[in-house]
Order: C-alpha cells, then sequence, then structure tokens
C-alpha cells in the first residue's frame, strides 16, 4: 500500500465545502457581506456553547484556574462578535434594502444556536414552537444553567449556599435569591480567593452579551430604522426590550451591597 495523500491546509479545514457555503439570492454586491458576517455568528456560536459545556464540567469539579480560563475565552469570543458589527455596519440602509426582500421570512431570531446559548445562561422561556422543532433546546432547558454550575462550584469551595437552591429543579426560571447573594458578598470580601475572580469572569460573559444586544439594536436602528424585522418581529423594538435584562442577576445585585474595606493584594 503507497502513503497516505499528505494533509493539506484545504483538507483540514474542509475549505472546498466551507467555501462553497456562500450563495447570495441576489446580484446584489452587499449581499455576500451579510451572508458571510451571519455564517460567521454561526461559527462563533458553536464555539461558545462548546467552551460553555467546558466551563460547566469544570465549574462542578471545582476546577478553579481551568474554569476561569474558559469563562475569559467566551467573554473575549463575545468581544469578537460584537466587533464584526463594525464591519455589517458599513453597509448603508439602500445597501441593505437592495436583496432584504431575497431573505423572505429568515430572521437572526430563528438561530438556534443563539437560542440555546440563552438557555445554557438561564433563559427557560421560549415559544412552545421553539422547543417542539429543537431537541438541543429542549436539552437545554432541562439541565442545569451556567449559572446552576457556578453555585456547585461555590459550594464545593467550602461557601454554605442554599440546599433549596443546590437542588432545585433546573428547568424552572432562576430568580434573583437573597439567600445566595448572602453568599456572594461572602465570596466579594475576600479579594484573594479563586472563587472572586470566577465571579468576576461570568460577569464579564453576562455584559458581553448584554453589550451584544445593545449594539444589535443599534445594527438594526441603522439598517432598518422603525420597520417590522424580516421575520415578523418587531424589529428595533422587540430587541430594545431585551436589553439590561442579566443573565446572572444576583451577581449583579450584590455590587450596591459590598462594604468598603482593605483590598487584600494577591
Amino acid at each position: 500500500m503507497g502513503d497516505a495523500p499528505a494533509m493539506t491546509y484545504g483538507d483540514y479545514l474542509r475549505l472546498d465545502r466551507l467555501l462553497a457555503c456562500q450563495e447570495p439570492a441576489t446580484g446584489a454586491h452587499d449581499e455576500m457581506l451579510f451572508v458571510v458576517i451571519h455564517q460567521v455568528y454561526e461559527l462563533w456560536f458553536k464555539q461558545i456553547l462548546h467552551e460553555a459545556e467546558q466551563l460547566q464540567r469544570r465549574l462542578e469539579v471545582g476546577h478553579s484556574a481551568g474554569a476561569l480560563h474558559t469563562a475569559r475565552r467566551i467573554a473575549k469570543i463575545l468581544k469578537t462578535v460584537v466587533g464584526q458589527l463594525d464591519i455589517l455596519e458599513t453597509m448603508t440602509p439602500r445597501q441593505f434594502a437592495s436583496f432584504r426582500d431575497a431573505l423572505g421570512t429568515s430572521s437572526g431570531f430563528q438561530s438556534a444556536q443563539f437560542r440555546e446559548i440563552e438557555a445554557v445562561l438561564g433563559r427557560r422561556v421560549f415559544p412552545a414552537s421553539d422547543l417542539r422543532g429543537d431537541e438541543r433546546l429542549q436539552a437545554a432547558v432541562s439541565r442545569r444553567s451556567l449559572f446552576d454550575s457556578l453555585l456547585r462550584y461555590l459550594a464545593g469551595q467550602d461557601h454554605a449556599v442554599p440546599e433549596e437552591a443546590l437542588n432545585r429543579d433546573p428547568a424552572e426560571p432562576w430568580h434573583a435569591d437573597e439567600g445566595v447573594q448572602k453568599i456572594l458578598l461572602e465570596v466579594y470580601a475576600d479579594d484573594s480567593g479563586p472563587a472572586i475572580e470566577v465571579c468576576e469572569a461570568l460577569v464579564d460573559v453576562d455584559e458581553g452579551i448584554q453589550e451584544w444586544r445593545y449594539r444589535h439594536v443599534k445594527m438594526v436602528e441603522r439598517t432598518i430604522g422603525a420597520k417590522i424585522g424580516t421575520g415578523g418581529s418587531a424589529g428595533a423594538d422587540y430587541l430594545r426590550s431585551t436589553l439590561f435584562t442579566p443573565a446572572f442577576p444576583d451577581l449583579w445585585e450584590v455590587r450596591s451591597r459590598i462594604e468598603e474595606g482593605p483590598v487584600h493584594d494577591s
């Protein structure tokens, strides 16, 4: 038998298949940019889900350094996703209008991966049609969220997380909890411990999602103004209604209750 052919760059990345996926529906020059940007979004969403799974595993086994590294990677990816909107915003409203009709009823709201990211972060209320048609989303809303995994991590760090929080039904929406916030205040009282860094890294992730939502709103406003979205949504008005709703409300709530005191250098 002869030697197997050498692996090439194109073979390893399946570039023949990847670069064949861009099929604009019109001859409008700017549609290619629109297609590429949104396909890249989906690739990054895939990576975020991959990293989030690793992050939850590391939290639940108490791997502080690993959890911190992974959370920071997710936050960096979110920064990159947000930065791509700068490129999309080089397209004028007229340029978008030149191919918008070809989108039909397609809409970014239909991104199955972004819905799954929201579920991993803790969202539990979705339209019934979404849940019926998406097995991955059904699984995501039934298992522990990222914040549930953080609570298990904190319990493993000898913090007395309330049993009702640790043993709750993960399919139910999470609501800010006074007992959990008391534990978080203890975490934030110790500047030298690894738990505070992990918590802050999750705040970075939460902030990254909120920043993405805000920039997405402004991009839509720049592109279509107050028009109805392509999928029949209320466009920018709907997106605006999702702003400033944190995934981890307790991590934000405790910030107004942290008392001043000496900072311990690590």
